[in-house]
């Protein structure tokens, strides 16, 4: 990056405060183990113990019988399982849990986009190879992992998920191939990575050293604020200093959120140029062990600068107030350590030591206070204020899991499944009302398919049946404005697609 230096070592503690658990996960290790949307480009099919009675493979043998659901890219049903879809929704008992696999299927069949994500996916109405070509990977209710799965339409994609009831699935790139006919390939430089959306990854877990209220998997309003400012600073920087206009932030489910950007000039990138814009937001640099994370040059670069225009705003109450920071004596040196006058740390150190309850509001508000007062007389103000510019930046700027972003291999969990260790669905955010958004308040599955029973025995017997026909499940439901704001995305990102298309056939008329 280029306003960035490398930084120096140092020691740091995180600290824990109270705790408002997200949800209780039913296996607390496993999904704290479990990325929040990414996986890695293992070419496997990886299967745990499990406690269905369906054997794996029954399901798929990825080595052996080379995708046997699909043998090729040609659609076959012969050598599928005997189980199919479903006919009609299943019967759920008001007693169900969001991880049972009978309120997954209802999610699938009643509720879940399937229209619009591959409208969104495929850039356009008609199928064609965005959508025919792209990866798609199953995480299956015996924790099993299927990689390499393809589908034509939106409807096969249906069905396949109607008839293996994933607990998730997430998406990969476009290939150059059928990713089912991946194996049969003469060279296996033929099948590589074409296009994927450029995707950012931001999880609270990489909070954990500056954050008091929670840790690890659990949240709430307080730390979710970082969310909030990462995803203000990261937006800004797309739109305004690459120009890319199809954005979308949607919330992991659980503690973070991921950016897709759709514009065909992202899709495009090649890893190269994936991991420049990486390195161009990358500001916090080393681990909970390492010094100083922030290190920027002077004059601070536009980008940084309107950061910290934006970000100030949130100092204040988000850090200062709610996280206090430095309450603890130790965290308290970990600000010392950041300041650059020995004279001045000394004079803080003093006074904090004299008052032990004091907040951290009121620390910050000190160094200010002495250094006016004149306790160092070799103090550089010039050296001071870009220290607290730092300190606000590392307390404050988006801490982005890069790996996920620098590869076109890299998988990310869909929009709208469901998160399996909160029952949430992965809904977007509106990132006009950003600072509205609840992620605590993030409906489950198992609410939706209530709130679906509870329209139709109010509404079935008052309005004619034609008008409650007309309307689909999630429109009875908390998830239609998500569903609504996707489908605007959605909407916007087709209409550009096909004035780059438009614009092809004018520049070439003779191209056949």
């Amino acid at each position: 990056m280029p306003h960035s230096l490398s930084p120096e070592a140092g020691t740091s503690t995180a600290a824990e405060d109270s705790v408002l658990p997200d949800a209780p996960p039913a296996n607390p290790e496993a999904l704290d183990a479990e990325d929040e949307g990414d996986s890695s480009s293992s070419d496997a099919a990886v299967q745990k113990p499990s406690k269905a009675d369906v054997k794996l493979e029954d399901l798929f043998d990825d080595d052996e019988e080379e995708d046997e659901e699909f043998p090729s890219s040609g659609v076959t049903d012969g050598s599928a399982p005997a189980s199919s879809p479903p006919t009609g929704p299943p019967q759920i008992a008001p007693s169900a849990k969001y991880s049972d696999p009978g309120v997954m299927l209802a999610f699938y069949q009643r509720l879940f986009p399937f229209r619009y994500l591959f409208q969104w996916l495929n850039h356009s109405m008609k199928p064609s190879n965005d959508f025919g070509h792209r990866e798609f990977a199953f995480t299956l209710q015996n924790d099993a992992y299927l990689r390499y799965q393809s589908f034509p339409t939106s409807d096969l994609l249906r069905k396949e998920i109607l008839r293996l009831n994933p607990s998730r699935f997430e998406i990969g790139p476009v290939y150059t191939a059928n990713p089912r006919d991946r194996k049969t390939l003469r060279k296996s430089t033929a099948f590589r990575p074409l296009a994927k959306e450029l995707v950012f990854d931001i999880d609270l877990t990489d909070y954990d050293e500056i954050r008091t209220c929670c840790d690890k998997a659990n949240i709430c309003h307080k730390c979710w604020s970082f969310i909030t400012m990462a995803i203000k600073v990261v937006d800004v920087a797309l739109r305004d200093d690459f120009g890319f206009e199809h954005v979308i932030w949607v919330y992991s489910g659980r503690r973070g959120a991921h950016a897709w950007i759709s514009d065909k000039i992202a899709r495009t990138m090649d890893d190269q140029k994936r991991k420049a814009v990486a390195g161009y937001l990358e500001v916090i640099k080393g681990g909970a062990q390492s010094g100083k994370k922030v290190n920027l040059r002077r004059p601070l670069h536009p980008h940084l600068a309107r950061s910290l225009d934006i970000l100030k705003e949130h100092f204040q109450k988000d850090i200062l107030e709610d996280q206090d920071p430095w309450a603890e004596p130790e965290k308290a040196e970990r600000l010392l350590q950041l300041l650059p006058d020995k004279a001045l740390k000394d004079a803080l150190r003093k006074k904090w030591d004299a008052a032990p309850g004091r907040s951290s509001a009121s620390k910050w508000t000190d160094i200010d206070s002495l250094a006016k007062a004149g306790v160092s007389k070799s103090l550089d103000g010039k050296a001071l204020l870009e220290a607290k510019q730092d300190i606000v930046l590392e307390y404050t700027y988006p801490r982005l899991d890069v790996e996920v972003s620098k590869k076109q291999i890299h998988l990310l969990k869909s929009p709208f499944v469901v998160h399996p260790g909160t029952g949430r669905v992965c809904v977007p955010i509106d990132t006009s009302r950003v600072e509205d958004f609840d992620p605590l308040g993030v409906p489950t599955v198992t609410e939706l398919l209530a709130e679906i029973d509870s329209w139709d025995t109010q509404n079935k017997k008052q309005k004619p049946e034609e008008e409650v026909k007309k309307l689909q499940d999630y429109e009875k439901t908390s998830l239609k404005p998500f569903v609504d704001y996707f489908k605007t995305h959605v909407g916007s990102l087709l209409k550009a697609e096909k004035g780059v298309k438009r614009e092809r056939e004018d520049d070439d008329p003779m191209e056949f």
